[in-house]
């Protein structure tokens, strides 16, 4: 479905050269089916990032011992193993399959480490084990950084990123690298998960295993609700092809839509 919609714009642009030969011939060069694969990489790491917060905060972080209503389903299995000192592991394992109570489906292993608190924060590293995000595969590692009120009183997490996916309709593999910047701006401390929302900043370049590239910079905040396994609002700015363009992730509705807005031309994308 993705494939003819971008291939109808490009026929519209094709039957209007007249109008804009150099517009034609910038969107001609446009990848489209990177452009997707970008996005579905940039929405499961964000769905798997939170995922991994979610499960430190029910565990250790402010709703520990006050959480009354779980993202994870019967279907998870959380070992935490507190050592003490103010340091620990917490192994999240998902099995074949496993639905979270938000409708997101996973399976494998997530393994975090985490550090004692140091001047309002604390670090955690993270690793995966034949992990999946809805059919994406995700793997790689990293470290966050956990601060315990920012200037704005929130818990945050700055990211520091090498994030691998790969595609159930693709060969092609995408590497996310960069700086993620998370903000728990509603819902903290209230027991349950479905009031959570997230403000996310940052910047990042996807490389695929096929050559191409993409950075990515957060120009108006993206937004992560809980209670919806896609990102629901915010915009990047794209690099690519060697254009620039927009992605738009839609005015907080919980759908899997998206919009790429290149040389005025809107591509819808289905995430």
């Amino acid at each position: 479905m993705i494939s003819a919609l971008f291939g109808m714009a490009l026929f519209a642009v094709s039957c209007d050269k007249d109008d804009d030969t150099a517009s034609e011939g910038d969107v001609a060069n446009f990848s489209a089916e990177n452009a997707v694969l970008a996005a579905k990489a940039d929405n499961a790491i964000e769905g798997t990032l939170n995922i991994m917060e979610t499960a430190f905060d029910e565990s250790e972080g402010p709703d520990n011992g006050g959480t009354n209503l779980s993202l994870f389903s019967d279907c998870a299995t959380i070992i935490v193993n507190a050592n003490g000192d103010g340091t620990g592991t917490i192994l999240l394992d998902f099995g074949d399959v496993c639905t979270l109570n938000n409708g997101a489906s996973v399976s494998g292993k997530i393994n975090l480490a985490y550090e004692a608190i140091v001047d309002n924060s604390r670090t955690i590293n993270y690793t995966f084990e034949n992990f999946t995000y809805n059919s994406n595969g995700v793997e790689g590692g990293g470290e966050i950084v956990r601060t315990l009120a920012n200037a704005n009183g929130n818990p945050a997490s700055t990211v520091n990123e090498t994030i691998t996916v790969s595609f159930p309709s693709s060969t092609v593999t995408a590497t996310r690298e960069g700086l993620r910047v998370a903000e728990w701006v509603e819902g903290v401390g209230s027991g349950t998960w479905v009031d959570n929302v997230y403000h996310i900043t940052g910047n990042w370049i996807t490389t695929f295993s096929n050559g191409f590239e993409r950075t990515g910079i957060v120009t108006q905040t993206l937004v992560r609700r809980l209670d919806c396994f896609y990102l629901v609002e915010g915009e990047l700015e794209i690099a690519q092809d060697g254009l620039t363009g927009s992605l738009d992730f839609g005015d907080g509705t919980c759908d899997n839509d998206a919009v790429f807005t290149i040389n005025g031309i809107e591509f819808p994308v289905e995430l």
